[in-house]
């Protein structure tokens, strides 16, 4: 590096002309060979032998990369040795080999100035912080979650403590605003070139790589402490494709190609103005990239199966710098593989989809709640009743009702809700069906509602169900988004848990203990079977196995706000959730959890997340990344490596090293 550092200014205009050279190959995603790469130089240098012979030195002694890692060579997996830690942790800020600014700025010159160092937006509440600014301080605190602001931020994630809660917005804030679990640099990356140099400069520095979005995320896995973070918010390229035949697979039909960083809300606008639908997520807000890559369950799931179910083709950027297209007919179907279900931040960066496409269908709703309290109101949408036996049998037959509705095609959202007193609990339940129509809704609901109203529940729709094509429901923006501080947990219910009665009783017990313990138990029951998703046989996706038998997906939502505790405090709530998930899990023992929406300590996280596939996308990791440019929390083949949190929390606030 001494070395590098001293000829800097002598060999400045050369390395100008070779990132010249280079960007001329990249912008096709060509691979650049070391020895092309070489020939390429020493011919622009061929009378100038005394520089000449120092670049051949540079080339020669460090193979596959130039030591200031503006450009390297892709097909290298050398890092860059002298850490702190040696070569057990990754470079770290402050290490004698972390890149000087000039290197920096050089890297964001062959970005074309997409290389961002941005400090955390709530940097403007301290007074002690060179950003502290009061005017947007109360914006981030009144109006930012509105908005699109911290969807558009390079920096903020979903799940505050991940980055070790360091800058938190508080009209009052204690302590220093710092960077913490936060990336050092960020790639405002638009195109697959800027991926795909964010990924050689993070290799061949041995720099710690996140892949970011909009931030959705409760595990952790799109932030970290030092890191060159890969910002995909802005791919955002959409093509309708009316007849694309699957290279390989078994598709012909209509499809779209879109950007990573397309999001839900997005695609239903572009859905509505062609008159088709993509199967999305309902959070208006959420990004395409994690929420194919972790599997996708939708309100047309009973109907179209999960997200990964859609994809036709994809391209990612791998960790040797290559842009690969990954589809069943070419030599990359292991990643076409592992990329359905596997999960994201693993074996690349995904920086477009090609997805199925489905005609033009409205989504009906039926909507009532009812509560147990301390007085009894009439019949209506909303009924108050006052006798516990009734609430808790009548909040078993809605679970109950969801088998029926996933075989109709359906999806049933449900939460079961503790109020403030601990005595009172609210049933809410929305049931979402498909292609039918107000009054077909109403009499498919109407057998549930009886049922209640035998209970001593009169729900009553007072209002018809709503009706609205699935592509045209959200504003512009998605509505807003703002960064919270909470955990949870996940589990999935097999079918024959709601069909046999022993079972079931242990199921729905075990629920219930979650809602009277403090905790919210929201409940979606769907059937995304291979059939509804009309999986190839021959290429099936990497999803577990246990969702194809699954009939309802749930999560138990923790009401602590992890942004005022200890780091003992913490670790004693989490204790509670994880006592309480334990019942859940012991009744349904052939289940599992959902990688999108789980624990990032979820107990024996390889087979609950992935099941039987976890070999299997093992062994593609080892072969697609053997040096581990891509890590995140609880992924594939994350085990030999852990973040040195500074709260000993599982947070990313630390140095990434092996264990």
């Amino acid at each position: 590096m001494f070395l590098c550092l001293s000829i800097l200014t002598l060999i400045k205009p050369y390395l100008l002309a070779k990132a010249i050279i280079q960007t001329t190959h990249f912008e096709h995603g060509e691979r650049i060979s070391s020895n092309k790469h070489r020939k390429l130089l020493v011919g622009h240098l061929a009378n100038m032998h005394l520089l000449q012979r120092l670049l051949l030195f540079v080339l020669h002694v460090v193979p596959g990369q130039l030591c200031l890692g503006l450009d390297p060579d892709t097909s290298s997996n050398v890092h860059t040795l002298g850490s702190k830690s040696g070569d057990r942790c990754k470079t770290f800020p402050g290490d004698s080999n972390w890149p000087s600014d000039n290197i920096w700025q050089q890297l964001n010159v062959s970005l074309g100035g997409v290389l961002l160092k941005p400090v955390p937006p709530a940097a403007a509440c301290y007074p002690n912080h060179p950003s502290f600014n009061p005017s947007t301080c109360n914006f981030l605190l009144t109006n930012a979650s509105r908005t699109t602001f911290y969807l558009d931020d390079p920096l903020t994630v979903g799940t505050q403590w991940t980055q070790g809660n360091t800058c938190l917005a508080s009209l009052n804030p204690t302590g220093n605003c710092t960077q913490g679990g936060f990336a050092a640099y960020v790639v405002n990356a638009s195109s697959v070139r800027h991926v795909q140099r964010a990924v050689n400069f993070a290799r061949n520095n041995n720099i710690r790589l996140v892949i970011k979005s909009t931030g959705h995320d409760s595990f952790g896995r799109n932030t970290g402490a030092g890191a060159l973070s890969v910002w995909t918010h802005y791919l955002k390229d959409f093509e309708f494709i009316p007849s694309y035949i699957q290279p390989g697979g078994n598709y012909i039909g209509p499809a779209v190609r879109l950007g990573a960083g397309i999001q839900v809300w997005e695609a239903w606008k572009h859905g509505a103005d062609l008159n088709i639908t993509l199967l999305t997520a309902s959070c208006p807000t959420v990004g395409y990239g994690g929420y194919l890559t972790g599997g996708g369950h939708s309100p047309l799931s009973s109907k179209y199966g999960l997200g990964v179910d859609q994809i036709l083709s994809l391209e990612v950027v791998t960790a040797d710098g290559e842009a690969l297209i990954a589809d069943p007919g070419g030599p990359n179907n292991d990643l076409y593989f592992a990329l359905r279900g596997g999960g994201g931040s693993t074996y690349g960066v995904v920086t477009s989809f090609v997805i199925k496409a489905h005609p033009a269908i409205n989504l009906t709703i039926a909507s009532f709640t009812f509560t147990l309290g301390s007085t009894t109101s009439g019949p209506g949408s909303d009924p108050i009743v006052t006798n516990s036996s009734a609430f808790w049998n009548g909040f078993d037959a809605v679970f109950k009702f969801g088998v029926p509705t996933a075989d109709a095609g359906g999806y049933l959202w449900t939460n079961g809700i503790p109020m403030a007193n601990a005595t009172s609990f609210l049933m809410q339940a929305r049931v979402q069906l498909p292609g039918f129509t107000p009054p077909e809704a109403a009499t498919f609901v109407q057998p549930l509602l009886d049922e209640l109203d035998d209970l001593g529940i009169p729900v009553v729709l007072t209002t018809p169900p709503t009706t609205s094509p699935f592509s045209a429901r959200t504003p512009s923006g998605g509505g807003g988004f703002g960064p919270g501080n909470g955990r949870y947990a996940s589990r999935l219910f097999p079918r024959t848990d709601f069909e046999d009665p022993v079972q079931f009783r242990k199921a729905m017990d075990a629920a219930r203990a979650a809602v009277e313990a403090g905790y919210v138990f929201h409940g979606l029951n769907m059937a995304p079977t291979e059939e509804a998703g009309d999986v190839d046989k021959h290429h099936p996706p990497a999803v577990n196995p246990v969702w194809r038998t699954a009939i309802m997906h749930a999560d138990v939502f923790d009401p602590t706000n992890f942004g005022t505790v200890t780091p003992e405090q913490h670790k004693a709530a989490h204790a509670r959730l994880d006592s309480v998930m334990g019942p859940i899990r012991e009744a349904t023992p052939l289940g599992g959890s959902y990688y999108n929406e789980g624990d990032v300590e979820e107990p024996g996280w390889q087979r609950s997340f992935f099941g039987s596939n976890y070999d299997k996308l093992v062994a593609i990791k080892k072969k697609r990344d053997p040096g581990q440019v891509f890590w995140a929390p609880a992924t594939v083949g994350s085990e030999g490596w852990a973040v040195e949190a500074l709260d000993g929390l599982p947070s990313q606030n630390g140095r990434l090293c092996k264990v």
